[in-house]
């Protein structure tokens, strides 16, 4: 499931991401992607690829990893991100939904750390 007022824009510093054309409020699925779920082995040959920036630990004791589809891998992180990904091990889905109100034209962002609003630096701006 995708919401037909999402789209992908080229953002002002961070290549592409998902935006909408609608107003947006809090509490809304705006996306439910099904997933490719891989073995914890399959990571170790994914990591040394551009995949390893694509995909997601996995399993309540994250013991395989997967790949989204749909939009999901083109949602850029944000730190204080007005998404929030859920996922669904019984469905084997992400889902994406909103956190805060979400103005049309806005870009949609999710935390890559998991919880919406954690701060903890993540891989990209560990020096």
């Amino acid at each position: 499931m995708l919401m037909p007022s999402l789209f992908i824009d080229i953002t002002a510093d961070k290549g592409r991401g998902i935006f909408s054309e609608d107003f947006l409020p809090a509490g809304t699925v705006v996306e439910v992607a099904p997933v490719i779920i891989m073995s914890n082995a399959d990571r170790e040959h994914l990591d040394k690829t551009l995949l390893h920036d694509y995909i997601f630990e996995w399993g309540l004791n994250k013991e395989q990893c997967c790949m989204a589809l749909g939009f999901v891998p083109i949602y850029n992180h944000s730190y204080k991100s007005n998404c929030e990904y859920i996922m669904d091990y019984d469905d084997n889905s992400i889902i994406i939904q909103t956190v805060i109100d979400i103005p049309a034209g806005e870009e949609l962002t999710i935390n890559y750390n998991g919880e919406w609003n954690d701060e903890n630096k993540i891989w990209f701006d560990v020096k």
